[in-house]
């Protein structure tokens, strides 16, 4: 198996999945999301506040997987679809975070597209649907 994420790390990242909540750093005032141990932006700040982020940004890149291209966990899905967009997006707040785009237009993906985060089912493994934010065009 490729990219497994065991049950009790995702559980632990609950909070990240669900709700979209960051670390702002004491330091330099920069979010870090994941949250991180010490701050990847200054390397100093250990000390953080938590951050709801917006859900809201724009595609910074984007690909295209394939079925013989796609993790083990999504297998199903690009089974099913034959292939699905994945972007990395960057957030109103700073961070930039990789995830599905879902809910296209015809005119397809464009660098800079405005994007929102959408709760969805993201794929189930060992008998357990695990959610989580796909973005979809605003």
């Amino acid at each position: 198996m490729g990219a497994h994420i065991s049950i009790p790390m995702y559980q632990r990242s609950v909070s990240q999945r669900y709700r979209l909540v960051g670390h702002k750093c004491k330091h330099c005032g920069r979010v870090n999301f994941p949250p991180k141990a010490v701050c990847k932006y200054c390397l100093k700040g250990s000390e953080f506040e938590e951050v709801v982020l917006s859900g809201r940004g724009t595609v910074y890149s984007y690909t295209v997987i394939a079925g013989g291209g796609a993790p083990p966990e999504f297998a199903e899905e690009a089974r099913c679809k034959g292939k699905y967009p994945v972007a990395i997006v960057e957030l109103e707040e700073g961070p930039r975070m990789i995830a599905q785009l879902v809910n296209l237009p015809e005119a397809g993906i464009e660098i800079g597209m405005k994007v929102e985060a959408v709760f969805r089912r993201i794929y189930q493994e060992e008998g357990v649907i695990r959610y989580g934010f796909k973005f979809k065009p605003l």
